[in-house]
């Protein structure tokens, strides 16, 4: 199995690339990255998910499964944008995974939240036919791509000889984002919290041993919502975190794995683009592995934290922590911190093998 990590500006957008046990090529998207992970407006500059798509569409093949975590433009803009310049897009996709709105109100038999909507942009102008239906969700059911099924805690999902163990979300997450969500009016390329690269892994270390000192987890109401999961294949495991909370990936992963007998995965792919209220030691714990991927360009709210990194060490001293941008590499560690972790590995990753 191959696996990209594409250039997606501060999101996410994994391109997993197999063949299956007849011998034919299938691929799995998880995320679209931000728009111009897709195109870029202003620079008029193809991005990754765009060569992406083509490459796929000369090979003559498809995108057996596209996974949509959650709703936050960081994850889905980029498919958005696709969606709307491409008058073909959905003959490309075999199948899509979406907690949409109106899918999660169906569920919980509930009042549907407008906020969810979300629309296209459909070619620039004014298509109406029913492959260019302006609604996220028409557009997908239309185009027959998408069941409608939902995604939750507990489903086990087999596609094309890979295994799928969903981890979250739960059903209060949907039910918190159905009735508590609205769109946020930020910009999204705006840096909103205070850098802590500066800061020595050891001091991080140190703080957190001391008894006073307590975990702030994750809040937000989307990321509550992301799907994370276990990839299986060819009895090598994957565990992709989207942007999820914490406690609700040890609930799940707790009914089965242990600090004594934890989940042994090939690699990590750390929630929410390395953020410190996304990942904690009970986690870390339980999950077993030497690397650590973190997708992100660094330019919104100063993600990752190193506080991440220092708890991953912590537990981890002969850690790899892989970067799908080169430049955090040498932005984030300082001298002092390669001196006190020397089995520390930093590492670009474009894809993994």
């Amino acid at each position: 199995m191959k696996i990209q990590f594409l250039k997606a500006n501060k999101g996410d957008s994994i391109h997993l690339s197999f063949s299956d046990n007849d011998k034919i090529v299938r691929n799995i998207l998880i995320d679209g990255g931000t728009g111009s992970t897709y195109y870029e407006n202003k620079s008029r500059k193809s991005g990754d998910l765009y060569h992406l798509i083509e490459t796929i569409k000369t090979s003559n093949q498809k995108i057996d499964l596209l996974i949509l975590t959650h709703i936050d433009d960081d994850h889905i803009g980029g498919v958005l944008r696709w969606f709307s310049k491409d008058k073909t897009a959905f003959k490309l996709i075999d199948k899509v995974w979406f907690n949409s709105g109106k899918t999660i109100a169906e569920y919980l038999r509930l009042e549907e939240n407008k906020e969810l909507e979300l629309t296209l942009d459909i070619f620039e102008n004014t298509y109406t036919s029913v492959s260019q239906a302006k609604k996220f969700e028409d557009y997908l059911i239309k185009n027959n791509i998408w069941d409608k099924e939902i995604i939750l805690k507990g489903n086990i999902e087999e596609v094309n000889g890979v295994k799928i163990n969903i981890l979250a979300p739960n059903k209060n997450k949907l039910e918190k984002l159905l009735s508590e969500f609205k769109k946020t009016k930020h910009n999204y390329f705006t840096s909103g919290a205070e850098s802590d690269w500066s800061i020595p892994l050891s001091d991080f270390i140190k703080e957190e041993t001391s008894k006073e000192y307590k975990f702030d987890e994750d809040d937000s109401i989307p990321n509550g919502s992301s799907i994370a999961f276990i990839l299986t294949f060819n009895e090598k495991k994957y565990l992709f975190l989207g942007d999820s909370h914490p406690t609700d990936i040890i609930e799940s992963l707790k009914e089965k794995y242990s600090k004594e007998n934890p989940l042994i995965v090939e690699f990590l792919k750390v929630s929410h683009h390395g953020s410190c209220r996304n990942t904690n030691k009970e986690l870390l714990e339980i999950i077993k592995t030497d690397n650590y991927i973190i997708c992100s360009d660094g330019t919104c709210h100063n993600l990752p934290n190193k506080r991440t990194f220092a708890r991953i060490v912590n537990e981890n001293p002969n850690a790899t922590i892989h970067f799908n941008y080169k430049n955090l590499l040498r932005h984030i560690f300082l001298d002092i911190d390669k001196q006190d972790f020397p089995n520390l590995k930093l590492n670009f990753i474009s894809e993994y093998v």
